[in-house]
């Protein structure tokens, strides 16, 4: 039986106490020993304050002790926390920010690897592949933790002797350090202010020796060195892959050891991006899946979702494979002689996990029988909206904008119960700002779908995956092209040939960039009454404090976004949404970690005792021990339910709970 009602008070077996605690561990990166060709995973624990812990997917066996968590804060955002080798697994434990390693076959326990010195922080590792005595890292000096004194560089770790060796140094930033597998040679990502990586970064190759005292590095070649070069790695002891943006999409591209050269795989570019930015060290849109190294599977988005192609490095022969996975991300190699990877992929209808996918014959196939310790919601799939990928055209010159809309739906209801009655509709921002809203499911979004809420996730200009072209319209704008195509987006769906939503009772939220965006939408826009209400999470204001304020890796970030320098602070002034804060007549939500290091809880408290001072509708929740972006059970939980209150309330509506 099914009934009416109207939209937005349905009621929903998706509560938030379902959806948070053991039923939100999340899968944060995958991690295969290239010996046992054993799966292992890295799970967030909200149940479990927060924690990252080391599972062996296939029994879900815990490989670390209850204390530990395995989280590095290089980057602040951390990921590339462990490696496991050989049945040893080594990882950065955030408690002390020290490197351990354990022996997974014998649950032993765990033994530092690196000297006490929490100003250390390790990430991104590799094992050399002769001598597993030594670990490539990149580490990151807090001794002086002022974003400008902060020391990135590469480091040799004698895990024998517990000693850490500085060996290349002078890059701001490091990524992906890559053993040869003869380990004679070291290939690696680096890039320096004001560049993000995204923006301009190299791969460089250096020679290995191996003496008495450890390795030394010599010989330095950069073999890339135009555009955005990301992610190298090894296809054989001849052969590196990396993928490069120099043709206006990301595309694959390799490096011929013998003769020194390098070239695309492709033999013209492809309009697609294979893969994403570089925003997380355990990111990788590729695998290698033969021995010799000459057949690789690829990721590449297309109308904002993940596809897959079997592609030949030697010939550049392109075949696309067929998938079901909208979202994938850290793909590894699993057995090379069976053609197989695994990855982390989510699909429309089903949260992410960790696959095994083969290509035998030109034939994909793909398992997830193997035993995860996260326990999934078990709801019916009737209650899933499923994504809807649109490219609006904005006038006068058409051009494309990208959006994913989640319409309405629950089993237990026909529709609205009022004629003509459309849905209220939440508006999401994305963070980074160069980030993405992706496909696959998440059942956050269900939360507010089966209540008869639509979702409009905007994939604005400054979005990865749909070209540099896409990704740049957001230089030197950032606050004007997010905050415009969020409001057009809106408004595009709001009106014929679409009608989805009631444009009265749109609401808009964002987390970070996305913060700053919604925080703008509001007081610094072409139209600040678009919005009903709006929740910023741990959002940016005051442009001038970031810069002050921030982590060393975003600490130049913003002068690529929005045109200006340290001397020339008036556009920084005239993008903040606190200069601004004055105009907004909207209720606000603000919901802050207390000891995020990103987005200083000082950027929202300065919006909420302005709009507090002068009589204005605020809420403000201080969450204690939560960073940037919330992992705790109790925090995630709060906020579902804070968040859906606090609409029910401006938009009039009656959620009965």
């Amino acid at each position: 039986m099914t009934e009416r009602a109207p939209f937005g008070t349905w009621k929903s077996p998706i509560t938030a106490e379902v959806i948070t605690g053991n039923t939100a561990n999340a899968i944060n990166d995958v991690l295969v020993d290239a010996v046992t060709l054993v799966v292992y995973h890295i799970e967030g624990r909200p149940a479990e304050k927060g924690r990252c812990v080391l599972v062996e997917t296939e029994t879900g066996r815990e490989i670390v002790p209850k204390e530990i968590n395995v989280r590095t804060g290089v980057h602040e955002y951390g990921s590339g926390a462990a490696f496991v080798h050989n049945g040893i697994a080594y990882y950065s434990d955030l408690n002390d920010n020290r490197m351990y390693k354990v022996d997974v076959k014998e649950a032993s326990l765990p033994q530092p690897v690196t000297p006490e010195n929490a100003a250390f922080r390790y990430a991104c590792f590799d094992v050399h592949p002769t001598h597993s005595r030594f670990l490539i890292s990149i580490l990151e000096d807090h001794s002086n933790d002022l974003p400008s004194a902060v020391a990135n560089l590469l480091a040799v770790l004698d895990t024998e002797r517990k000693t850490v060796s500085p060996v290349i140094t002078g890059a701001d930033f490091y990524a992906h350090p890559k053993f040869s597998p003869d380990g004679t040679k070291l290939v690696f990502q680096r890039w320096n202010h004001p560049n993000m990586p995204w923006d301009n970064s190299e791969i460089v190759l250096v020679d290995i020796t191996l003496t008495d005292s450890g390795l030394t590095f010599s010989n330095a070649t950069t073999i890339a060195r135009d555009g955005s070069n990301s992610f190298p790695s090894w296809a054989s002891n001849n052969t590196l892959c990396w993928v490069s943006d120099i043709s206006g999409f990301i595309n694959p591209w390799k490096y011929d050891v013998r003769n020194a050269q390098a070239m695309p795989i492709l033999p013209s570019p492809v309009k697609e991006d294979f893969g994403g930015v570089m925003g997380r060290f355990c990111y990788s849109p590729y695998a290698i899946i033969d021995e010799p190294g000459t057949v690789a599977v690829w990721a590449a988005y297309r109308d904002g979702r993940a596809i897959l192609y079997q592609i030949n490095i030697e010939t550049g022969e392109r075949e696309k494979l067929e998938s079901p996975y909208v979202t994938v991300e850290c793909m590894r190699s699993l057995s090379k002689s069976r053609g197989q990877f695994t990855f982390l992929g989510a699909k429309v209808d089903e949260d992410t996990k960790v696959i095994v996918g083969s290509v035998v014959g030109g034939i994909m196939s793909f398992s997830s029988n193997i035993t995860q310790s996260d326990a999934a919601p078990a709801f019916d799939p009737s209650f899933i909206s499923v994504p809807r990928g649109i490219s609006l055209k904005v006038p006068p010159n058409n051009d494309l904008l990208h959006v994913v809309y989640y319409h309405p739906h629950n089993p237990a209801y026909a529709g609205t119960s009022i004629d003509g009655e459309k849905p209220p509709c939440i508006v999401n921002c994305h963070g980074g700002p160069t980030s993405m809203a992706q496909q696959g499911l998440q059942w956050q979004i269900q939360y507010w779908t089966t209540r008869g809420f639509a979702w409009l996730d905007v994939n604005y200009g400054g979005s990865n995956g749909y070209g540099k072209e896409y990704m740049n319209r957001l230089a030197l704008n950032w606050g004007v092209v997010d905050v415009e195509d969020c409001i057009m987006a809106s408004q595009l769906l709001a009106t014929p040939p679409y009608s989805l939503v009631d444009p009265k009772r749109m609401v808009i939220r964002g987390g970070s960039a996305g913060g700053f965006t919604v925080l703008n939408a509001l007081c610094n826009s072409s139209n600040t009454e678009v919005y009903a209400a709006a929740t910023s999470l741990y959002g940016v204001s005051d442009l001038l404090g970031l810069i002050k304020m921030t982590h060393k890796f975003e600490s130049h970030y913003m002068f690529s976004l929005v045109e200006g320098s340290p001397q020339d602070t008036e556009l920084f002034k005239s993008r903040s949404p606190i200069n601004h804060i004055d105009k907004i007549n909207r209720p606000l939500l603000i919901l802050q970690g207390d000891i995020d290091c990103v987005v200083p809880k000082e950027q929202s408290e300065i919006v909420y005792e302005s709009i507090k001072k002068r009589g204005g509708v605020v809420e403000y929740k201080l969450y204690p021990g939560e960073g940037h972006g919330f992992r705790k059970e109790e925090t995630q939980c709060d906020a579902l339910e804070r968040e859906l209150a606090f609409y029910c309330r401006v938009l009039g509506l009656d959620s009965g709970e």
